[in-house]
C-alpha cells in the first residue's frame, strides 16, 4: 500500500488541492479539467514547477521519485517521444527487453527502427507502454492516457492496462476525466473536485450507487459523450 498524506498544493497563498488517499492495487483519480488532477500526479513525483508551494507525506515501501521504481505515461502518445528521433534511439532497457516487450503488447519488431510519425495511435500508444515497463515500475502514472484516442482505442487501452497489470503486478494510478472508462480499469476509485474529495471506493459501487451530485453529472457526461460519437 501506498499512504498519501496530507498532500497540499499552493499558488499564491492559494491551496489549490488538499487531499490524503491511499494507492492499493489500482486508483483511478477522477474529476473535470483543473480539478487537480495532473498537479497531484506532478507532486507525486516531484515534478511540479517551482512557483507551486507543496506539503506532502508519502508512506511507501519504495522512493517515488526513482525512475527505476516508478513509471510515468504523459497525456499524448503523440507528443510523448522525439518525432526526429528513431524508436530505437529512445529506448533505453536494452534491446533483449525490447524484444520480449513488443512481442508481447503486440508490436512488429520492425516498428523499432521507425519514426513515431509513422506509427498509428494504437501503436504508437503500445511502445510508450513497453518504454514504461522496461525497467520492471513499481508503480505505474497515468495522466489521461486515452485522451487523444478514438473511443475504440481507448477500450482497447483499457484491457491492455488490466492485463499488463495482472501480468507484472505493478501498482496504478490513474489519472482521468472519463469515471466509466476508469472503472473499467481500476479497482477503487477517488473523485475530487477543486483538490478535494467528493467520493471515494470501490469503482463498481460508485459507478452504481453515486453518492454526490457532482459524481453523477460525471457519469452522465461520460455516456454522453460515448453515445455522441457511437
Amino acid at each position: 500500500m501506498i499512504e498519501v498524506r496530507r498532500l497540499r498544493i499552493r499558488s499564491e497563498k492559494q491551496v489549490l488541492v488538499d487531499l490524503s488517499f491511499t494507492i492499493g492495487e489500482s486508483l483511478a483519480l477522477v474529476g473535470e479539467s483543473g480539478s487537480g488532477k495532473s498537479l497531484t500526479l506532478k507532486a507525486l513525483i516531484g515534478m511540479l514547477p517551482s512557483d507551486f508551494d507543496c506539503e506532502l507525506e508519502i508512506d511507501a515501501p519504495f522512493d517515488l521519485r526513482r525512475g527505476e521504481t516508478v513509471a510515468f505515461i504523459p497525456q499524448n502518445p503523440f507528443t510523448a517521444l522525439s518525432p526526429m528521433t528513431k524508436i530505437r534511439k529512445q529506448w533505453f532497457a536494452g534491446e533483449e527487453r525490447a524484444r520480449e516487450l513488443f512481442e508481447m503488447l503486440g508490436l512488429e519488431w520492425g516498428l523499432f527502427d521507425r519514426y513515431p510519425p509513422e506509427l498509428s495511435g494504437g501503436q504508437l500508444q503500445r511502445v510508450i507502454f513497453a518504454m514504461a515497463l522496461g525497467n520492471d515500475p513499481k508503480l505505474l502514472l497515468l495522466d489521461e492516457p486515452t485522451t487523444a484516442l478514438d473511443p475504440h482505442l481507448r477500450e482497447e487501452v483499457a484491457a491492455l492496462l488490466v492485463d499488463l497489470q495482472k501480468r507484472f503486478g505493478f501498482r496504478m494510478l490513474f489519472v482521468t476525466h472519463d469515471i466509466n472508462l476508469s472503472a473499467k480499469i481500476c479497482r477503487e476509485m477517488l473523485v475530487i473536485r477543486k483538490g478535494r474529495v467528493v467520493e471515494s471506493g470501490e469503482s463498481e459501487r460508485i459507478l452504481a450507487t453515486p453518492k454526490d451530485d457532482y459524481t453523477r453529472r460525471l457519469i452522465e457526461a461520460s455516456f454522453a459523450r460515448r453515445e455522441f460519437r457511437t
